[in-house]
C-alpha cells in the first residue's frame, strides 16, 4: 500500500524528494528511503536532478519512470479515427488521424485495420513499436451490450456490429482493449479533471453531431441493461418524428427524438431556417451571436429545445449538475447557458446547476486516456 500510495502521489504531483514524499505519506525519513530504492529496483522511479532553493544541500528529486509502460486512446467518428500514444505520467508522444474512406465496406475485418492503422500511425509519430503498448481505450458512439458483445446504438459505423469486435480488436493491437461509449469518457473526464470534480451525481449531456447523456449516480456510471442508458438522442419530444418513422438511420442526425433537434445538423437548419448561413454549426451559432433578430430566434428556439430534453432527464434522475458539453454547446457558450436556464424554470421541478465543459482539447480522448491509464497504472504499479 506504501509503494502504490508513493507512485500515486509521484503522478499527482510529479518530481518529489524523499522528504516531500515522507511528508505526504506520514512516513518515516528511512522508511520513504527504503521505499524509493526498492521502487527505483523495480523501474518505476527514477532519479531527475535536485530540489534547489532549500537551506541545506540540494536534495535528490524522484519521478515516475513514465517510459516503461504506454496506453493508446481512440476516438472512432464516421470521418475517422484519432489515436494518441501517452507515457504512464499521461503525456501525449504521438497522435495520428486516419480518415475512414475504407470503413465504408462495413468488412469486420476492414475495421481492425483502421484501427490498428491508426494506433501504429501515433506509435510511429512516438518512435515506438507496438510491444510498448499495454492498454487500449477506444471511445465510439454507442455502446457495447453486455449481454451480447455486440456494438448498438451505432448504426452509422459499419463493420463496427459484430460481436466479437472487442476480441477481434485485441487479437490486432495485442493489448487489453476496452471499448467505451465516447459521451461516457467525456463524463469521466469531465468528473476527473473538469466542471464536475466535485459532484458524484451528475448528467453530461452531449450536444454534438449526435446527441446523447452520460449519467453518473454516486460516483459510477449508470449503463443500463443493454449498455444504452444516456442514449436521449432517441428520446422522443414534441415537434420530432419518433425513431419508427425515421427514413434513415445511416445519418449521424438521422433517427427520432431529441437528436433530430439539438445535434450539429439540426442546429444548421434551424439557423438556416432563419436566414443565417453557414458552413457547420459552430459558425452557425457564432453567426446568431453577433446578429440581433434572427440570431435571437436561433438561439431562443435552441435554448428551448435543449431545456425541454433536458428537463425529461431531471425529472428521472434529479443531478446534482447538468454539464453541457459538444461543439453546440461550445459554441452557444456562457449566453446559450443562460438561456437554457431560463428555459428550465417551470419545465423540472429539481433544479440542479447548470454549466459548460469546462475541458480544453478533445474530451473523448481525455476520457480514454484518463480509462487507459488507471488500468495500466493497476497493472504496472501492481509490486505485491
Amino acid at each position: 500500500m506504501n509503494d502504490r500510495a508513493a507512485l500515486d502521489l509521484l503522478v499527482a504531483h510529479g518530481p518529489l524528494t524523499r522528504t516531500q514524499l515522507g511528508e505526504l505519506t506520514g512516513l518515516s525519513k528511512p522508511t520513504a528511503s527504503q521505499l524509493l530504492s526498492r521502487l527505483a529496483a523495480a523501474g518505476l522511479v527514477r532519479a531527475t536532478g535536485t530540489a534547489t532553493g532549500r537551506p541545506g544541500p540540494n536534495a535528490q528529486l524522484y519521478e515516475i519512470n513514465a517510459s516503461i509502460a504506454h496506453v493508446a486512446a481512440l476516438s472512432v467518428d464516421p470521418l475517422g479515427v484519432t489515436a494518441v500514444v501517452a507515457d504512464l505520467a499521461g503525456t501525449v508522444v504521438g497522435e495520428h488521424r486516419l480518415l475512414a474512406d475504407a470503413m465504408a465496406d462495413g468488412a469486420r475485418d476492414r475495421t481492425s485495420t483502421v484501427v490498428v492503422e491508426a494506433v501504429d500511425g501515433a506509435l510511429r509519430a512516438a518512435g515506438l513499436g507496438r510491444d510498448a503498448l499495454h492498454r487500449t481505450v477506444i471511445g465510439t458512439p454507442g455502446a457495447l451490450d453486455p449481454r451480447t458483445g455486440a456494438l448498438r446504438y451505432a448504426p452509422h459505423l459499419p463493420g463496427w456490429q459484430s460481436r466479437t469486435v472487442r476480441e477481434d480488436l485485441t487479437a490486432a493491437l495485442g493489448t487489453p482493449v476496452v471499448i467505451e461509449n465516447d459521451v461516457n469518457l467525456v463524463a469521466l473526464a469531465e468528473h476527473d479533471r473538469g466542471t464536475a470534480q466535485d459532484f458524484d451525481n451528475f448528467v453530461l449531456v452531449w450536444a454534438d453531431e449526435g446527441v446523447g447523456a452520460a449519467i453518473v449516480l454516486d460516483g459510477a456510471l449508470l449503463r443500463g441493461a443493454t449498455g444504452g442508458a444516456g442514449e436521449i438522442g432517441y428520446m422522443p419530444l414534441p415537434g420530432a418524428p419518433l425513431a419508427r418513422e425515421a427514413e434513415t438511420f445511416a445519418r449521424p442526425d438521422a433517427g427520432g427524438g431529441f437528436q433530430r433537434l439539438a445535434s450539429s445538423p439540426a442546429v444548421l437548419a434551424l439557423a438556416e431556417a432563419y436566414g443565417i448561413s453557414a458552413r457547420d454549426a459552430p459558425a452557425a451559432l457564432a453567426e446568431a451571436l453577433v446578429t440581433p433578430g434572427a440570431g435571437d430566434a436561433v438561439l431562443a428556439e435552441l435554448a428551448h429545445r435543449l431545456a425541454t430534453g433536458i428537463a425529461s432527464v431531471i425529472a428521472v434522475v434529479d443531478p446534482e449538475l447538468v454539464v453541457l458539453s459538444g461543439e453546440v454547446a461550445q459554441a452557444g457558450g456562457e449566453r446559450l447557458l443562460s438561456l437554457v436556464q431560463e428555459e428550465l424554470t417551470g419545465l423540472a421541478l429539481p433544479r440542479p446547476q447548470l454549466r459548460l465543459s469546462a475541458l480544453d482539447g478533445s474530451p473523448i480522448l481525455i476520457g480514454a486516456l484518463r480509462t487507459a491509464l488507471a488500468d495500466a497504472r493497476d497493472t504496472v504499479f501492481d509490486t505485491g
